[in-house]
């Protein structure tokens, strides 16, 4: 059984959620409820439990002046939001689990086994460290991202990915070290993730860090050499925005 505590200030809110978890996800026991960041840090020490659902916008504190002060934390973290795109991508670089409101039936069902998943691995807390990291970055390219394995979490900045490779549903994630991490999301997941400034897909099974290009050898589509060595095909119809995002044009 998974011990957790809802924190919303909206009392509402809370009693949908909990009606929610009671329903359809039956391994869940809530242990506790908070209407503030305050109440929350007064029941999360006596409690202990192994899942918040914490709403990120509350009166007095939002979720993350609470976490500043208990990190690190040895619980797993669903957070509900209402938040911009900017803030849900900065989720997504962390590999945190977020449910936007109205929260959706199968979402939470989703969020919760993963994060039942996740307990016993407790990388919670570098994901923490990397999701604050990404939100004070003055939404610039978040400085670190979480990359899904099998079995982990492997955390890299954006500058030591050399490029991403297509392998059917999953993606190599090749490292300027020489390291490769093959990664449980697809390369259609990382293009639509990864700051377009930095990054291209040159290729349907390519996407590459443009900080890492060496040459470019003309074509109908053209080559690029990347600082690995790595020789990659650029595919006709991505050309002229390649080289425009080059600066060659």
């Amino acid at each position: 059984m998974i011990r957790a505590i809802i924190v919303d200030d909206e009392p509402k809110n809370r009693k949908i959620l909990y009606s929610l978890l009671e329903k359809f996800c039956p391994q869940v026991s809530i242990q506790g409820q908070a209407g503030s960041a305050k109440e929350a840090m007064e029941i999360i020490p006596v409690i202990k439990p192994d899942l918040i659902f914490l709403d990120i916008e509350m009166p007095y504190g939002n979720a993350f002046d609470l976490l500043d002060q208990l990190m690190p934390v040895d619980f797993e973290i669903i957070f509900i939001t209402a938040f911009d795109e900017y803030t849900l991508k900065a989720f997504k670089y962390s590999a945190l689990d977020y449910l936007l409101k109205p929260v959706n039936i199968e979402e939470l069902q989703f969020a919760v086994e993963r994060a039942s998943k996740k307990i016993n691995a407790r990388t919670i807390n570098q994901q923490l460290e990397s999701l604050l990291k990404n939100l004070q970055s003055n939404k610039s390219p978040a400085a670190k991202i979480a990359i899904p394995t099998n079995d982990s979490y492997v955390f890299v900045t954006l500058k030591e990915i050399l490029r991403l490779e297509a392998r059917g549903n999953y993606t190599v994630i090749h490292i300027t070290d020489g390291s490769k991490h093959i990664s449980s999301r697809n390369i259609k997941q990382y293009d639509e993730m990864l700051p377009e400034k930095q990054f291209f897909r040159i290729h349907n099974s390519h996407i590459i860090n443009l900080e890492h290009v060496r040459k470019y050898r003309k074509g109908r589509g053209g080559e690029v050499e990347m600082t690995d060595g790595a020789v990659l095909e650029v595919a006709t119809r991505r050309k002229d925005a390649f080289l425009a995002q080059l600066g060659t044009r």
